[in-house]
């Protein structure tokens, strides 16, 4: 019985192995010989024209509305003060010994004192300190963002050579950019 599931099992995975090799041949599977993890269909339409790619998602464009710096913001805070505080002790080392062989065989035992130092940080008091509420940021305003008319005065944080370049560029102007954050 088990000898038969056997032999049933190893013809379905041989026959499952087979049809899968067939698959992607241009028989039926359509690919016509692509590599199946490749990207298809970019630049190719149902008319025969070719396409441009797609930029990439993270990439917007439009036309130059206004630009925008916000300075880092910081406030005086407090937090505990923590310093190092050591303590000195001592402590009993046991010693051990062993001479001889056999009957003659002898332990002899002695103990010491072993000094040490034990540290840890502990409160004292407060400390002032200047805390970051906001940092600082470069925004450009586009209008038409990706074409759409719809889509006026949407913010975006950019780099600082992007912001520079779109401070210098006129009004309307088209651009294209990487965005690190959205909103301003």
């Amino acid at each position: 019985m088990f000898g038969r599931r056997l032999i049933v099992a190893a013809a379905t995975a041989v026959l499952m192995a087979g049809l899968g090799a067939c698959g992607g041949e241009g028989g039926g599977g359509g690919t016509g010989g692509e590599d199946p993890g490749a990207v298809t269909d970019v630049g190719r339409s149902d008319t025969g024209t070719v396409r441009q790619a797609a930029p990439s998602p993270d990439t917007v464009s439009g036309l130059r509305d206004s630009v925008r710096h916000l300075a880092k913001k910081t406030t005086k805070a407090t937090r505990p003060h923590l310093v190092k505080k050591c303590t000195s002790a001592t402590r009993r080392v046991r010693h051990t010994e062993r001479t001889g062989t056999g009957t003659r065989r002898t332990t002899r035992t002695w103990y010491t004192t072993e000094r040490y130092r034990t540290c840890k940080k502990v409160r004292s008091g407060t400390e002032t300190y200047t805390r970051t509420v906001r940092s600082q940021r470069w925004c450009v305003s586009l209008d038409n963002v990706d074409g759409d008319t719809a889509k006026d005065d949407v913010w975006y944080q950019v780099a600082r050579a992007t912001y520079d370049e779109a401070r210098g560029a006129d009004e309307h102007t088209r651009m294209e950019f990487t965005p690190t954050a959205t909103g301003c």
